[in-house]
């Protein structure tokens, strides 16, 4: 497993700035190719993370994540806008993230292991809707990132996604 962060954050990101902060881990018996390939195919997240829904490309290439691509998206019940500022192939993804109350950084990082990939996905959030779900359901964030983790290791188990149309 990772043991430090492998995250490069953003000045204002910092986690130890930030009222709000998670981090999940999970190994992944599959190449980081597959992993990466299902994790930018953003359009099809809501068939397998249960948390996302109305992805919409606001900038960039359709179905594919890439750098500077811009898209607006429900997540944990909130309407919000992002843009990917961080794409390393096969290893780093990262968007900010903003809505009324709700200013996000959330990143992932892929390891290559003998046996797949390590991947840790990290998110720290700040304003008041953060910190009021924070303090509503405090473990919420860590929980649903969990079962995006676990919803990308199944998907990568069944090899590349289909393509979209």
């Amino acid at each position: 497993m990772i043991k430090l962060s492998q995250i490069i954050w953003p000045p204002r990101y910092e986690p130890a700035n930030s009222p709000v902060h998670v981090r999940n881990e999970l190994a992944i018996a599959s190449p980081p190719e597959t992993v990466w390939a299902w994790l930018i195919r953003v359009q099809l997240w809501p068939t397998w993370y249960p948390n996302s829904a109305k992805i919409k490309f606001l900038s960039g290439n359709p179905p594919d994540l890439g750098l500077g691509t811009q898209f607006r998206w429900k997540t944990f019940g909130v309407t919000s806008e992002s843009k990917v500022l961080e794409f390393v192939p096969y290893e780093r993804l990262a968007w900010d993230a903003h809505s009324t109350g709700l200013d996000a950084y959330h990143a992932w990082f892929i390891q290559k292991t003998e046996k797949g990939c390590n991947v840790v996905t990290e998110e720290v959030e700040h304003g008041w809707l953060a910190r009021l779900a924070k303090a509503l359901r405090p473990n919420n964030l860590e929980r649903k990132h969990q079962i995006w983790l676990e919803g990308l290791r199944d998907k990568a188990k069944s090899g590349l996604p289909p393509a979209i149309r």
